[in-house]
Protein backbone atom coordinates (compact mmCIF):
# COMPACT_ATOMS: atom_id res chain seq x y z
CA UNK A 1 0.00 0.00 0.00
CA UNK A 2 1.38 3.74 -0.97
CA UNK A 3 2.40 5.57 2.14
CA UNK A 4 -0.73 8.53 2.39
CA UNK A 5 0.19 12.04 3.77
CA UNK A 6 -2.48 14.28 5.00
CA UNK A 7 -1.52 18.15 4.29
CA UNK A 8 -4.34 20.38 6.81
CA UNK A 9 -2.72 23.38 4.00
CA UNK A 10 -1.18 23.48 1.36
CA UNK A 11 3.12 24.09 2.08
CA UNK A 12 5.69 25.64 -0.61
CA UNK A 13 7.75 23.34 -3.04
CA UNK A 14 9.80 21.61 -2.35
CA UNK A 15 7.78 20.00 0.72
CA UNK A 16 4.82 19.07 -1.75
CA UNK A 17 7.04 17.58 -4.07
CA UNK A 18 9.09 15.47 -1.59
CA UNK A 19 5.89 14.18 -0.29
CA UNK A 20 4.25 12.89 -3.60
CA UNK A 21 7.64 11.48 -4.44
CA UNK A 22 7.45 9.34 -1.58
CA UNK A 23 3.39 8.61 -1.74
CA UNK A 24 -0.03 9.63 -2.27
CA UNK A 25 -0.70 13.27 -0.54
CA UNK A 26 -3.88 14.82 0.17
CA UNK A 27 -4.03 18.73 1.17
CA UNK A 28 -7.44 19.64 2.13
CA UNK A 29 -9.08 22.55 0.92
CA UNK A 30 -9.71 25.31 3.85
CA UNK A 31 -8.12 24.38 7.17
CA UNK A 32 -9.84 21.86 9.05
CA UNK A 33 -12.06 22.17 12.07
CA UNK A 34 -11.12 20.33 15.29
CA UNK A 35 -13.98 17.58 14.85
CA UNK A 36 -13.41 17.15 11.37
CA UNK A 37 -9.67 16.64 11.90
CA UNK A 38 -10.10 14.34 14.72
CA UNK A 39 -12.16 12.40 12.33
CA UNK A 40 -9.46 12.67 9.32
CA UNK A 41 -6.84 10.79 11.64
CA UNK A 42 -9.06 8.58 13.42
CA UNK A 43 -9.96 7.12 9.85
CA UNK A 44 -6.88 5.01 9.32
CA UNK A 45 -6.78 6.74 6.07
CA UNK A 46 -2.98 8.51 6.47
CA UNK A 47 0.39 7.01 7.88
CA UNK A 48 1.48 10.85 8.73
CA UNK A 49 -0.25 14.60 9.45
CA UNK A 50 1.16 17.37 8.55
CA UNK A 51 -0.06 20.24 10.66
CA UNK A 52 0.11 24.06 11.06
CA UNK A 53 0.26 26.05 14.78
CA UNK A 54 -3.10 26.46 13.79
CA UNK A 55 -4.37 22.92 13.85
CA UNK A 56 -4.88 22.01 17.67
CA UNK A 57 -3.72 18.42 18.37
CA UNK A 58 -4.69 17.52 21.83
CA UNK A 59 -5.21 14.84 23.67
CA UNK A 60 -8.41 14.22 22.39
CA UNK A 61 -7.65 13.93 18.96
CA UNK A 62 -4.07 11.89 19.87
CA UNK A 63 -6.32 9.05 21.60
CA UNK A 64 -8.48 8.33 18.49
CA UNK A 65 -5.55 8.73 15.95
CA UNK A 66 -4.59 6.24 13.41
CA UNK A 67 -1.50 7.65 12.16
CA UNK A 68 2.30 7.23 13.40
CA UNK A 69 3.30 10.56 13.27
CA UNK A 70 2.64 14.34 13.30
CA UNK A 71 4.93 17.06 11.36
CA UNK A 72 4.05 20.18 12.51
CA UNK A 73 5.67 22.88 9.68
CA UNK A 74 6.80 25.48 12.27
CA UNK A 75 9.74 25.30 15.00
CA UNK A 76 6.88 24.87 17.66
CA UNK A 77 4.63 23.05 18.88
CA UNK A 78 2.48 24.39 21.52
CA UNK A 79 -0.67 23.35 19.79
CA UNK A 80 0.27 19.79 20.29
CA UNK A 81 0.18 18.12 23.33
CA UNK A 82 3.31 15.99 23.37
CA UNK A 83 3.09 13.73 26.39
CA UNK A 84 -0.33 12.25 24.64
CA UNK A 85 1.34 11.99 21.51
CA UNK A 86 3.90 10.23 23.43
CA UNK A 87 2.18 7.86 25.21
CA UNK A 88 0.01 6.83 21.95
CA UNK A 89 3.98 5.99 20.35
CA UNK A 90 2.64 8.93 17.65
CA UNK A 91 6.21 10.81 16.71
CA UNK A 92 6.38 14.75 16.00
CA UNK A 93 8.77 16.16 13.95
CA UNK A 94 9.09 20.20 14.03
CA UNK A 95 12.10 22.47 11.96
CA UNK A 96 14.01 23.61 14.29
CA UNK A 97 17.05 26.53 13.50
CA UNK A 98 15.40 27.66 10.11
CA UNK A 99 13.73 30.66 10.49
CA UNK A 100 16.32 32.82 13.41
CA UNK A 101 17.61 35.16 11.03
CA UNK A 102 14.31 36.26 9.53
CA UNK A 103 12.49 36.16 13.10
CA UNK A 104 15.16 38.55 14.09
CA UNK A 105 15.01 40.60 11.44
CA UNK A 106 11.23 40.94 12.33
CA UNK A 107 12.01 41.35 15.43
CA UNK A 108 14.50 44.86 14.84
CA UNK A 109 12.00 45.82 12.63
CA UNK A 110 9.78 46.54 15.16
CA UNK A 111 11.86 47.85 17.39
CA UNK A 112 12.70 50.45 14.76
CA UNK A 113 9.13 50.86 13.07
CA UNK A 114 7.82 51.66 16.71
CA UNK A 115 10.31 53.99 17.59
CA UNK A 116 10.35 55.85 15.13
CA UNK A 117 6.53 55.74 14.45
CA UNK A 118 7.49 54.44 11.11
CA UNK A 119 3.57 53.41 10.63
CA UNK A 120 1.97 56.90 11.76
CA UNK A 121 4.38 58.33 9.72
CA UNK A 122 3.20 56.07 6.35
CA UNK A 123 -0.59 56.77 7.45
CA UNK A 124 -0.04 60.33 7.37
CA UNK A 125 1.76 60.97 3.88
CA UNK A 126 -1.12 58.32 2.25
CA UNK A 127 -4.12 60.18 3.89
CA UNK A 128 -2.57 63.56 2.98
CA UNK A 129 -2.11 65.18 6.08
CA UNK A 130 1.36 66.01 5.72
CA UNK A 131 1.70 69.55 4.97
CA UNK A 132 5.87 69.40 5.45
CA UNK A 133 8.48 69.12 7.78
CA UNK A 134 7.88 70.29 11.35
CA UNK A 135 10.59 70.77 14.15
CA UNK A 136 8.06 68.86 16.17
CA UNK A 137 6.36 66.23 13.85
CA UNK A 138 6.35 62.55 14.85
CA UNK A 139 9.37 62.95 17.46
CA UNK A 140 9.93 59.17 18.37
CA UNK A 141 12.15 57.27 20.43
CA UNK A 142 16.17 56.63 19.96
CA UNK A 143 16.89 53.20 19.23
CA UNK A 144 20.78 54.06 19.24
CA UNK A 145 21.82 54.05 23.19
CA UNK A 146 19.01 52.51 24.33
CA UNK A 147 18.47 49.41 26.66
CA UNK A 148 17.15 46.46 24.37
CA UNK A 149 15.95 43.83 27.16
CA UNK A 150 15.41 40.15 25.60
CA UNK A 151 13.24 37.93 27.25
CA UNK A 152 15.04 34.44 26.57
CA UNK A 153 18.78 34.09 25.32
CA UNK A 154 18.38 31.45 22.56
CA UNK A 155 18.64 31.63 19.14
CA UNK A 156 16.48 34.28 17.57
CA UNK A 157 17.22 36.29 21.09
CA UNK A 158 20.54 36.03 20.32
CA UNK A 159 20.14 36.85 16.91
CA UNK A 160 18.50 39.89 18.00
CA UNK A 161 21.34 40.85 20.02
CA UNK A 162 23.43 40.88 17.49
CA UNK A 163 21.51 43.00 15.36
CA UNK A 164 20.78 45.50 18.48
CA UNK A 165 24.47 45.50 19.30
CA UNK A 166 25.68 46.73 15.55
CA UNK A 167 23.27 49.77 16.33
CA UNK A 168 24.81 50.48 18.76
CA UNK A 169 21.98 49.27 21.78
CA UNK A 170 22.65 48.41 25.23
CA UNK A 171 21.67 44.59 25.30
CA UNK A 172 20.26 42.72 28.70
CA UNK A 173 19.02 39.48 28.92
CA UNK A 174 17.43 36.97 31.35
CA UNK A 175 17.94 33.70 29.77
CA UNK A 176 14.87 31.73 31.30
CA UNK A 177 11.75 34.14 32.68
CA UNK A 178 10.36 34.02 35.26
CA UNK A 179 13.11 31.80 36.56
CA UNK A 180 16.56 32.66 36.93
CA UNK A 181 19.80 31.06 36.37
CA UNK A 182 23.63 31.79 35.68
CA UNK A 183 25.16 31.66 32.50
CA UNK A 184 28.86 31.96 32.10
CA UNK A 185 31.10 33.88 29.67
CA UNK A 186 31.69 30.14 27.87
CA UNK A 187 28.00 29.43 27.45
CA UNK A 188 27.67 33.46 26.00
CA UNK A 189 30.77 33.02 23.59
CA UNK A 190 30.36 35.69 21.34
CA UNK A 191 28.66 37.93 23.27
CA UNK A 192 30.80 37.64 26.61
CA UNK A 193 31.63 41.30 27.89
CA UNK A 194 28.73 42.67 24.88
CA UNK A 195 25.74 41.89 26.57
CA UNK A 196 24.88 41.80 30.95
CA UNK A 197 22.52 39.16 32.21
CA UNK A 198 19.92 40.94 34.68
CA UNK A 199 16.77 38.71 36.72
CA UNK A 200 13.81 39.01 34.99
CA UNK A 201 12.09 41.61 37.19
CA UNK A 202 15.36 44.12 36.51
CA UNK A 203 14.67 43.23 32.79
CA UNK A 204 11.34 44.53 32.78
CA UNK A 205 12.50 47.76 34.92
CA UNK A 206 15.65 48.79 32.90
CA UNK A 207 14.58 47.79 29.44
CA UNK A 208 13.76 50.97 27.09
CA UNK A 209 12.22 47.93 24.24
CA UNK A 210 11.45 44.62 26.08
CA UNK A 211 11.90 41.73 23.24
CA UNK A 212 9.89 38.69 24.24
CA UNK A 213 11.54 35.17 23.51
CA UNK A 214 10.40 32.74 24.72
CA UNK A 215 8.57 29.29 24.06
CA UNK A 216 4.71 29.37 25.11
CA UNK A 217 4.65 27.05 28.34
CA UNK A 218 2.83 27.26 31.41
CA UNK A 219 5.69 29.01 33.03
CA UNK A 220 5.56 32.00 30.26
CA UNK A 221 1.80 32.24 29.66
CA UNK A 222 0.53 35.90 30.36
CA UNK A 223 4.79 36.25 31.21
CA UNK A 224 3.88 39.73 30.67
CA UNK A 225 0.94 40.77 32.61
CA UNK A 226 -0.70 43.68 33.84
CA UNK A 227 1.89 44.19 37.38
CA UNK A 228 4.86 43.89 34.41
CA UNK A 229 3.49 46.23 32.30
CA UNK A 230 3.12 48.63 35.50
CA UNK A 231 6.87 48.34 36.42
CA UNK A 232 7.67 49.50 32.91
CA UNK A 233 8.91 52.08 32.02
CA UNK A 234 6.52 54.69 30.82
CA UNK A 235 8.57 55.40 27.92
CA UNK A 236 9.08 51.74 27.35
CA UNK A 237 8.13 49.85 24.17
CA UNK A 238 7.08 46.18 24.04
CA UNK A 239 7.75 43.49 21.12
CA UNK A 240 6.42 39.98 20.99
CA UNK A 241 8.00 37.76 18.11
CA UNK A 242 7.60 34.52 19.83
CA UNK A 243 3.78 33.48 21.18
CA UNK A 244 1.15 35.56 21.50
CA UNK A 245 -0.34 34.22 24.88
CA UNK A 246 3.14 35.00 26.47
CA UNK A 247 1.55 38.71 26.49
CA UNK A 248 -1.99 39.04 28.40
CA UNK A 249 -3.10 41.27 25.33
CA UNK A 250 -6.22 42.63 26.98
CA UNK A 251 -3.98 44.59 30.02
CA UNK A 252 -1.45 45.27 27.19
CA UNK A 253 -4.38 47.15 25.88
CA UNK A 254 -5.19 49.22 29.11
CA UNK A 255 -1.58 49.84 29.89
CA UNK A 256 -1.32 51.32 26.32
CA UNK A 257 -4.19 53.98 26.80
CA UNK A 258 -3.40 55.14 29.95
CA UNK A 259 0.29 55.44 29.22
CA UNK A 260 2.15 52.95 31.59
CA UNK A 261 3.84 52.05 28.26
CA UNK A 262 4.71 53.96 25.16
CA UNK A 263 4.08 51.48 22.11
CA UNK A 264 3.91 47.97 21.21
CA UNK A 265 5.26 46.20 18.33
CA UNK A 266 3.92 42.49 17.66
CA UNK A 267 3.79 39.92 15.34
CA UNK A 268 1.47 36.92 17.44
CA UNK A 269 -1.37 37.55 19.18
CA UNK A 270 -3.03 35.63 22.36
CA UNK A 271 -6.35 34.48 19.90
CA UNK A 272 -4.98 34.72 16.76
CA UNK A 273 -6.10 35.89 14.21
CA UNK A 274 -8.46 37.94 16.53
CA UNK A 275 -7.28 41.02 18.37
CA UNK A 276 -7.91 42.16 21.81
CA UNK A 277 -10.51 44.45 21.49
CA UNK A 278 -9.15 48.09 21.19
CA UNK A 279 -5.56 47.24 19.85
CA UNK A 280 -6.01 47.72 16.80
CA UNK A 281 -6.82 51.14 16.99
CA UNK A 282 -3.73 52.56 18.73
CA UNK A 283 -2.23 54.46 17.02
CA UNK A 284 1.10 53.25 19.43
CA UNK A 285 1.02 50.07 17.88
CA UNK A 286 2.79 48.20 15.20
CA UNK A 287 1.09 44.85 14.30
CA UNK A 288 2.35 42.76 11.69
CA UNK A 289 0.44 38.90 10.45
CA UNK A 290 2.86 37.06 12.14
CA UNK A 291 5.14 37.33 9.41
CA UNK A 292 8.35 36.80 11.42
CA UNK A 293 9.24 33.81 8.85
CA UNK A 294 8.04 34.83 6.08
CA UNK A 295 10.64 35.10 3.56
CA UNK A 296 10.56 32.63 0.38
CA UNK A 297 13.59 30.79 1.20
CA UNK A 298 12.75 30.44 4.57
CA UNK A 299 9.24 28.99 4.25
CA UNK A 300 10.89 26.85 1.16
CA UNK A 301 13.37 25.45 3.92
CA UNK A 302 10.65 24.89 6.93
CA UNK A 303 8.66 22.72 4.15
CA UNK A 304 11.58 20.67 3.27
CA UNK A 305 12.15 19.53 6.64
CA UNK A 306 8.40 19.10 7.45
CA UNK A 307 8.26 16.82 4.66
CA UNK A 308 11.54 15.04 5.09
CA UNK A 309 10.20 14.48 9.09
CA UNK A 310 7.03 12.86 7.47
CA UNK A 311 8.17 10.97 4.78
CA UNK A 312 10.38 9.27 7.98
CA UNK A 313 7.78 8.77 10.22
CA UNK A 314 5.80 7.25 7.46
CA UNK A 315 8.53 4.88 6.85
CA UNK A 316 8.96 4.01 10.86
CA UNK A 317 12.17 6.31 10.88
CA UNK A 318 13.33 8.61 13.30
CA UNK A 319 12.72 11.98 11.80
CA UNK A 320 15.01 14.40 11.12
CA UNK A 321 13.79 16.95 13.66
CA UNK A 322 12.05 14.96 16.59
CA UNK A 323 10.19 16.49 19.66
CA UNK A 324 9.74 13.10 21.28
CA UNK A 325 12.03 10.48 19.86
CA UNK A 326 11.15 8.32 22.55
CA UNK A 327 7.45 7.94 21.30
CA UNK A 328 9.31 5.55 18.83
CA UNK A 329 10.88 2.52 21.49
Amino acid sequence: MSTRFLVTTAIPDPGLSLLEEAGTVTVLPAPPGHTHLTQLCASGDYDVVLTQLRDTINAELLAEAKVKGVSNYAVGYNNIDIDAATAHGILVGNTPGVLTDATADVALALILATGRRVVEGDRMVREGRFTGWEPELLLGRDVTGATLGLAGFGRIARATARRALAFGMTVLFAPRPPSHRVVGDEELGEFAGRVTQATWDELVEASDYLSLHVPLTEATHHLVDADVLARMKPGAVLINTARGPIVDERALVQALREGQIAAAGLDVYEDEPRLAPGLAELPSTVLLPHVGSATVAVRAEMARLAALNAVAMAEGRLPPHPVNPEAAR
